[in-house]
């Protein structure tokens, strides 16, 4: 992945003003990279940040990827906070909007040797590439709303730095077919977001593998914990590469499975779905029913501030998501309770098709190795949102020690 620097937010701003835009996102200063981008680097970072792809003009990629919180969606409150609001300020998704970080690193949606689905963006894995998935929010009724590939097309072709640009990355002609051009964007953006910008691999734990940084006991125990295969085989879809301490671990395998998720009523209730969510069966080119409820894996890095949890947002607590899993393998009542609403825990939104192989390992955990895993969870967050890590008292950030 290309290394690069600072992004000049002066000459962003420049640009979109460019485009007659009134407003630019907020970012913090440590929220971006500067330096030497290509020249489709740059129209891609443009793009990424510019609410004119959005009917209203007010929404832009970087809304719901905001990269001053872990590239995920942190405007609303509440129930509300599970999805991310369209355009329109009112409408709601079924959907929590993934983190985008490493999501480069995402191999394109295919069946492995074992005929398991792998990869592909969105949680059911329908657009196979970076590229692919960047084509779907400028269109979707419920995201930036535009109407067709043309509006998106002509607002561009309005602006002469965009237009300059697209010239010089795609040739003269880019603008002569509107299916091409909208393309052309598709693929500015996930060239940008291939930069380090979203994948620098400078978390606790990386430093810790480059010997610049220890661990501390609690840490330590939960990457003991993690990467065991007789405690809780977090690491049976959560690591890719095929040894611990690998460099550039994405901490998923990208594979599909159905954990026994239940329903998120409270965002249903708000957003009228009353349909079960199918998940990879929903994708355009699965029709077997043995992958209904199955969700991809996600990546692990930055999970500690990319909260809500879930392919449907259903839990607010790092520590719940932890307590979910260990629900199948403790007898203790007290973890057969959802801390986040004293009630046990729902039933599964889809009840067939569940990964009990996988989530029934190992003896269950108790408070102390429970917090030790959460603990090593927080370790895989980038330093520059290491900030956003509360304190076990939730009064002040934490820092290294």
């Amino acid at each position: 992945m290309k290394k690069v620097n600072v992004v000049n937010l002066c000459g962003l701003a420049l640009l979109l003003a460019a485009y007659s835009v009134l407003m630019l996102p907020a970012l913090a200063e440590d929220s971006v990279v500067t330096g030497a981008l290509s020249k489709k680097e740059q129209l891609g970072q443009s793009l990424f940040f510019d609410p004119g792809l959005s009917q209203t003009r007010s929404q832009s990629c970087a809304t719901c990827h905001a990269p001053d919180k872990g590239f995920s969606d942190h405007r609303g409150e509440g129930v509300a906070a599970a999805v991310s609001l369209g355009d329109d300020g009112k409408s709601l998704g079924d959907r929590n909007a993934p983190a985008i970080g490493y999501a480069a690193f995402i191999p394109p949606f295919h069946r492995n040797a074992d005929g398991v689905y792998v990869g592909g963006q969105f949680w059911d894995g329908r657009a196979s590439t970076l590229t692919d998935q960047a084509e779907g929010p400028p269109l979707n009724p419920i995201e930036m709303a535009l109407p067709d590939k043309q509006t998106l097309v002509a607002r561009l072709e309005q602006n002469p730095v965009y237009q300059q640009l697209f010239t010089e990355v795609y040739g003269n002609d880019i603008f002569n077919n509107a299916d091409s051009a909208y393309r052309a964007a598709a693929d500015a953006i996930a060239s940008f977001e291939q930069t380090s910008m979203f994948a620098p691999f400078d978390s606790k734990y990386d430093r810790y593998l480059r010997g610049e940084v220890s661990l501390t006991p609690e840490e330590d125990l939960g990457m003991t914990l993690f990467f065991s295969q007789q405690f809780t085989n977090c690491n049976l879809c959560h690591q890719l590469q095929s040894l611990p301490g690998s460099e550039q671990e994405t901490f998923s395998n990208y594979e599909f499975h159905n954990i026994g998720v239940p329903e998120n009523t409270a965002l249903r209730a708000l957003n009228a779905v009353q349909t079960p969510d199918e998940g990879l069966l929903a994708h355009p080119e699965v029709t077997d029913p043995q992958q209904r409820g199955k969700f991809k894996t996600p990546t692990l890095r930055n999970v500690a501030v990319t909260a809500p949890y879930m392919h449907n947002g259903v839990f607010k607590d790092l520590r719940t998501v932890v307590l979910f899993y260990n629900k199948h393998n403790s007898r203790k009542v007290s973890m057969q309770i959802n801390p986040e609403t004293g009630e046990p825990w729902q039933e599964p939104e889809i009840a067939e098709n569940i990964s009990l192989e996988e989530l029934e390992t190992g003896p269950g955990l108790d408070d102390r190795r429970i917090d030790a895993l959460v603990a090593f969870l927080e370790t895989l967050t980038d330093q520059r949102y290491e900030h956003l890590l509360a304190s076990p008292q939730g009064l002040e950030p934490r820092s290294d020690p």
